[in-house]
């Protein structure tokens, strides 16, 4: 069910406000375009700066305006477990198909800590999970052996996992067993990360080029790396670019350019360079966008 091409969706704002209106149009041309998943309100869609209304109200339109046509991943992770909990089980009661839940960062639980927590949503909401594992921005990291343990619980399917180590899809394979559902979070290996038995990538460059992250993503799981290689090598510039500075704030000018959206992000970050403009530019010109 999870698999492919799954835009990692920008929160659209305009003057500081959600703007629902195009947000609704970004899910239809994402499905037009052939993304197979949509995951709402993840780092990428801005959920550190989302009050807890608008990041359910986010869940709420993507999931309505979607109707079943893809399933909706929705980000519903916290550092604190009750908040989680709430959000879990506001993605099962408005009918995403899963909850993204990132390992808990910033105070750093020990990997017993990471199972005590991700049983707690495991048991709170009749949803299936995905374990968003992504050191760099979590601190923690969790070990094929716990995810191992985790997998044992039915309703935990799959991880995102962003660690860049392409050794872990092999290793987590061992451990969670081959149905367990690996997505590639890092849109820069997903090639590799593939090769190796993952599925798919829940990935910030579709948001910009979404058909061709999702012909890439199809000429992996037919087994067709020639032209999958073909893919990567019009889209690696644009993966590079979008994150010279932080990824979505790429993403929003990339998807300025194309008319979908405006530029607009939440404090603490900022608008782009226009050094960082020019990478982004020339890297849509090179896949062919521009």
């Amino acid at each position: 069910m999870f698999k492919g091409s799954m835009p990692a969706l920008v929160t659209p704002f305009r003057n500081g406000e959600l703007d629902l209106d195009t947000l609704k149009h970004l899910v239809e041309w994402h499905i037009a375009e052939g993304s197979t998943g949509l995951v709402p309100v993840g780092t990428t869609g801005e959920s550190p700066t989302l009050t807890h209304e608008e990041h359910e109200l986010v869940i709420k339109v993507v999931v309505e305006t979607a109707a079943g046509r893809v399933p909706v991943i929705a980000g519903a992770g916290s550092n604190n477990t009750v908040e989680a909990i709430r959000f879990v089980e506001y993605a099962h009661r408005v009918g995403a198909d899963a909850a993204l839940v990132v390992t808990p960062y910033y105070n750093k639980p020990t990997q017993r800590g990471m199972i005590a927590h991700f049983s707690a949503l495991h048991d709170c909401a009749d949803i299936p999970i995905i374990i968003y594992n992504i050191p760099p921005r979590s601190v923690v990291d969790m070990t094929p052996a716990t995810m191992g343990e985790l997998a044992k619980l039915p309703r935990i399917v799959g991880v995102k996992d962003a660690t860049g180590k392409l050794e872990r899809v092999s290793q987590q394979r061992a451990s969670c067993g081959p149905e367990f559902i690996q997505l590639s979070g890092e849109d820069a290996t997903a090639l590799g990360f593939n090769a190796h038995g993952g599925v798919g990538c829940i990935s910030v460059t579709a948001n910009v080029a979404p058909k061709l992250c999702a012909e890439f993503q199809a000429a992996t799981l037919a087994g067709d790396y020639k032209t999958a290689l073909e893919y990567q090598d019009r889209l690696m510039p644009l993966h590079e670019a979008i994150f010279i500075e932080p990824g979505l704030v790429g993403a929003k000018y990339g998807m300025s350019k194309l008319g979908l959206c405006s530029e607009e992000v939440r404090s603490p970050l900022t608008g782009l360079e226009d050094s960082t403009k020019a990478k982004i530019d020339a890297a849509m010109a090179h896949a062919g966008l521009l």
